[in-house]
Formats: structure tokens, sequence, C-alpha cells
């Protein structure tokens, strides 16, 4: 039988190429946004370059960096959300729990153990003890310090409690539910999806703002991971995915973008940002902060939805490239970090402005992640399973 659920699953996956383009699109954002935070010094990340930005250069690292932060992840968890279903339904609670630890547990094991180590004490240096870096690796682990470091593999691990919570509760109360095609959800309940993600996402940033984080998890952004990983599980048991066209992609593309971008330097503006004070925006009780939730509530919905449909209609195939890419991009999203850390470093002593330096970090590092997983993860049969 698990050769069947292999093939049944590669069907499946044939037949969605555009998801797997849309993980892809996101992934690479994932690798552009941080090396962006290097040279930006807006957001969180192993090494920053802290050089001086100006007003237009801020502007032009911080509307992108808060954009795709904005919708970006939820996407993801709506996507992984979108198969948690059928994967539930053809596996049983026992095989689909082994499953998740498998293909999501093993992963971030590999990352706190080897691939932060390796970028925080072997490239960076990071508060090496005594003893050297045989010593360092030591204290870390018997500190149990790594369980704090799953570095971008944080979505892997929230992904697998929100896959075990789905099982635990299929297995408690739910019955199987079949497919049914049922219609596009109304504006009314898109509104109230608006709503009520930003509500749940102001109340959290009152006690856990934007910048703070437990365990490496940002909690400031997780109300709508959750309920994009719900719409996606609501979106598979309804077909609404399958009834997405290119004018509802066309009207959410323009939405999110154009409207994204002109209420977002409003926003701003209005907001005291350009003089530098960004705390109003980042959570408490502020007229800012609820508006930024507001905002990026609405960008994630326009966004994802956008994206979905557009490549539904008009990338839904791959050419040997990005097939390839593709194929290869979750080993980019575990194997990044030591990749674009070790350029940005050999890139340090260049002294063009930081936009400058980030494009040609872009440039090179983006590809160089692409050859470097694919040359090394995938040539090792066990690594290839487990990141592909």
């Amino acid at each position: 039988m698990p050769n069947m659920d292999n093939r049944i699953e590669h069907v499946e996956k044939s037949r969605l190429l555009f998801i797997d383009n849309v993980r892809l699109l996101v992934i690479v954002l994932v690798v552009v946004m941080h090396l962006a935070v290097t040279y930006s010094g807006f957001g969180s990340w192993y090494y920053k370059e802290g050089a001086e930005i100006g007003t237009l250069q801020t502007i032009a690292f911080g509307y992108p960096q808060a954009f795709v932060q904005g919708f970006s992840m939820g996407l993801m968890f709506l996507i992984a959300g979108y198969f948690v279903p059928e994967s539930y339904d053809r596996k049983g609670f026992a095989r689909f729990v082994r499953d998740r630890l498998v293909r999501l547990g093993l992963p971030v094991l590999t990352y706190m153990l080897l691939i932060h180590p390796l970028t925080a004490f072997g490239l960076l240096g990071y508060r090496l003890a005594e003893g050297g870096l045989l010593a360092t690796y030591a204290r870390y682990l018997t500190s149990l310090s790594f369980l704090g470091e799953s570095g971008p593999l944080w979505f892997a691990l929230a992904l697998l409690f929100f896959t075990l919570a789905y099982a635990l509760l299929r297995r408690l109360f739910a019955r199987e539910a079949s497919l049914r095609s049922r219609a596009l959800p109304s504006f009314s309940m898109v509104l109230a999806l608006v709503i009520v993600t930003s509500l749940a996402t102001f109340l959290v940033r009152i006690v856990q703002p934007i910048g703070t984080s437990i365990m490496n998890v940002q909690l400031c952004y997780f109300p709508q991971y959750v309920v994009f990983f719900i719409l996606g599980i609501c979106c598979k048991r309804n077909d609404w995915l399958m009834q997405l066209g290119y004018k509802v992609s066309r009207l959410c593309l323009v939405w999110g973008l154009s409207l994204g971008c002109v209420a977002f330097l409003a926003l701003f503006t209005l907001g005291g940002a350009l003089s530098g004070d960004l705390s109003p925006f980042e959570g408490g009780l502020t007229w800012q902060s609820a508006a930024f939730a507001v905002w990026e509530s609405c960008v994630a919905v326009s966004m994802s939805v956008g994206l979905l449909a557009f490549y539904k209609e008009k990338h839904d195939r791959q050419g040997r490239l990005v097939g390839a890419m593709s194929r290869n991009a979750f080993a980019v999203y575990v194997f990044h970090p030591p990749i674009i850390v070790a350029l940005t470093l050999l890139l340090a002593p260049i002294g063009f402005i930081p936009i400058i330096k980030f494009l040609i970090a872009v440039a090179i590092g983006v590809p160089a992640c692409f050859l470097a997983t694919n040359f090394t993860v995938h040539k090792v049969p066990v690594l290839s399973r487990l990141f592909a």
C-alpha cells in the first residue's frame, strides 16, 4: 500500500502544478526577504550589516518587506491546510500522525542540531564558549538551547502542531466528510474573515507586539496563520480552489498590489513612521496597530486568493527548470540560511550602498541556494527523500 499511496500523491501533485509553482514563488521570496533584512536591518536574521539607510532606502526596503510578510506565510499555511483533509482520509489517524512527525519533525531537528550551529557558531562565531566550537556546541545541546533555534523551520514546527491538532479533533469528534462543491464565499463572508483576522491580530499584539518571540515563534502573526490553515481545509472540503477564475485573480491582485501600496504609504505617513518611530505600528492599544492589522489581513486575503487563482489559470504547468526548482524548493527553504549568510559575509567588504548590495546578493544568492541544494542534498538518497 505505501507504493500505491505514493502514486496517488504523485498524480495529485501533477494535477496541481500551479500550487507547486505558488509554493516555489513564496520560498524564493523568503530567501529574498532574509537578504533584505541583512541590508535594511528591519526584522530578525542571523547577520545584519548595520549600515545607515536614508528615507528612500527605508521605503525601498520597508514596503516590500512588510508586504511580503503580510501574505507569504499565511499563504503557505493555506496551501498546507488544503492537503491535510485528503491525506488524513487516505492514511487514517495513526499513519497520518507518524507521517507528519517524520516529514515535519525531522527537518526541524535537523535544523536545530546541525544547520543553526553551522550558521551561528561556525560562520558567525556567535557566543563561542571557552574551549572553542566543540565546547560551544556541547553547551548548546546540554542547556537545551537548541529547542528555541528553529530558524525558518518555525513554519514546519507550527505546521506540525496544527496538523496534529487537526488529527486529534478528527479522531475525537469529526466524521469523514466527503468533498462537496459549494459556491464560493460571498463578499460579506470574505469581509468577516478579514475582520476576524484583523481583530485577533490586534488583540494578540497588545501583549506580543511585532519583534517579540517565544522560542523563535512570533505569536504576533499567528492569528493569520491559524485562520488561513483552517481556510485551506475549508477550500479542500468545499472545492473552492478549483472554482477560482482569472477574473477573481485580476481583481484580487489589483486590489492587493495597487491599493495595498497606496494604503501602506498613507498609513505610515499619517501614523508618524517617517519620523523613525515604528513602535505604534508594532502593537499595543494604538490606532496604528489596529490599522496595520487590517492592512495586513486585506493584503493576505487579496494576494493569497489572487496568486492561487492567477497561477491556476495561467501557470498550471512546469518546464524542466521550474520543475527542478519546485522539487528543490523545500530543501532551499531548510538550507538557505548558511548559504546566504556566507555570501553576505563575502560581500561585506564591498563599499556599495545597501540597496545595491542587496540586489547583487539576490542575483547571486537565489541561484546559489538552488544549485547548492540540488548538487548536495538531492544527491544523498536519505536527505533527498526527507527534503523533497
